[in-house]
């Protein structure tokens, strides 16, 4: 969430940068700087009661000890007026509190004053390009994988409905050689792999940003969650703790299902394997110090490059623009696969710096060189999205009989050269 005292001390700027995301909370903004000044005259008000009861306590206690019981009486009578005012400016303190919390909750993470501005993704821009396209066009991937008999689309229709599919044979080999693939990659460069549970807490949605927000597009199975992505659970591995800046920066990747339900999405996709109910990601996690974490960001987006290059896949980088960007982000870079059947780069990776948007909600922080704790930045990327991965393998190396399989995947299909 964003801090109260930056809204306060930079409000023209936090509304501007705000008003870039295409909504403006101007009227959300004043009411917080509203709520927060009515929190603090509380506050003053109340501890001008404790300060006046403790001083009559103490009088209390002289008068006691000099045994005139009968001024006594008069004084108790004045405290408890004075707790009963205590009292209630108390439980008017601890609405105001909730309520600037919740406010805080549904606003966005202010966008990097360096960021692209524009309206939606046709302004985002082109950084880089691996590999021209080839002018090849493809069949689309969901023939490609029924020829081969590595997916069962009706079978996954079966089973659970729409947007699920059933991976057979080659396909599951496939899909779990990625996925070690992937993590050996990430391990071999200073992530330390983990396994972590599907189902979370309401608190860990909040963490990461995913609640309130987002509670469409989530499965919920009665008081917790299915993670969206494993970034979740690995975020707030740090909620409500203390890291030692020795040991930062910190990098962690895991391999895990990933559920949503893609509310938002009806009628987009709804062939393939592009937007799956149920789908596979390797998941890069960072977290740092403040200093760092536009660098660690760069270095982030270089690992999910050279994952693509593992596999020959032609990809491009761009840096999302203002009204593109992700709720908990304050920069996002996405990696764009090529699809030649549909002519164009989809999203395969993104990768995001938070600052402390989340450390925020979480409470994860760290010791600085000073011995102060300040909130930890936090970063996720896909490492990479693992059926959008898979389809591109399809597009850009099925020949038209057969798959010729990348350098990579070899050892895992008895080193054959291509699967017909």
């Amino acid at each position: 969430m964003i801090d109260i005292n930056r809204i306060e001390q930079e409000f023209e700027f936090v509304c501007e940068q705000l008003k870039k995301r295409q909504t403006d909370y101007t009227n959300d903004l004043k009411n917080l700087v509203d709520l927060n000044n009515k929190r603090k005259e509380l506050i003053k008000k109340t501890e001008e009661l404790k300060s006046e009861k403790n001083k009559i306590s103490k009088d209390i206690g002289v008068l006691a000890r000099e045994k005139k019981n009968n001024q006594i009486e008069s004084l108790k009578n004045q405290v408890s007026v004075l707790n009963e005012k205590i009292d209630k400016y108390d439980l008017e303190l601890k609405q105001i509190n909730e309520d600037i919390e919740l406010k805080l909750l549904e606003l966005p993470n202010v966008p990097n004053k360096d960021m692209p501005e524009g309206k939606d993704e046709e302004q985002n821009v082109e950084i880089r390009k691996w590999v021209e396209p080839g002018l090849k066009k493809s069949e689309p991937h969901w023939d490609i994988a029924t020829k081969l008999n590595m997916v069962d689309f009706q079978l996954g229709a079966k089973l659970s409905g729409s947007r699920f599919l059933v991976y057979t044979d080659r396909g599951s080999k496939m899909i779990r050689a990625i996925a070690d693939i992937l993590l050996k990659r990430h391990s071999k460069h200073g992530y330390k792999e983990m396994f972590l549970p599907l189902l979370v807490n309401k608190e860990i949605m909040y963490g990461t940003g995913q609640l309130p927000k987002f509670e469409d597009d989530a499965y919920k199975i009665d008081d917790q969650y299915l993670i969206p992505t494993s970034e979740v659970p690995l975020t707030n591995l740090f909620r409500n703790e203390i890291v030692e800046h020795k040991d930062l920066p910190i990098y962690l990747t895991a391999f895990s299902q990933c559920f949503r339900r893609e509310a938002g999405s009806a009628g987009r996709d709804t062939k393939g394997m592009i937007r799956l109910h149920q789908f596979n990601k390797v998941e890069m996690v960072k977290v740092c110090d403040s200093e760092s974490s536009y660098d660690e960001l760069e270095k982030m987006v270089l690992d999910a490059e050279d994952c693509l290059k593992m596999f020959k896949i032609p990809y491009r980088v761009i840096e999302l623009c203002t009204g593109d960007v992700g709720f908990s982000s304050q920069k996002t870079y996405d990696l764009e696969a090529w699809f030649p059947n549909q002519d164009k780069f989809r999203e395969i990776s993104s990768c995001s710096n938070c600052g402390d948007f989340q450390a925020r909600r979480m409470m994860a922080r760290y010791r600085n060189k000073e011995n102060k704790t300040e909130y930890l930045h936090t970063l996720n990327g896909s490492g990479l999205a693992i059926d959008r991965l898979f389809a591109a393998i399809l597009e850009n190396h099925f020949d038209g009989k057969k798959l010729v399989l990348p350098e990579v995947l070899k050892p895992y299909f008895d080193n054959k050269d291509y699967l017909e």
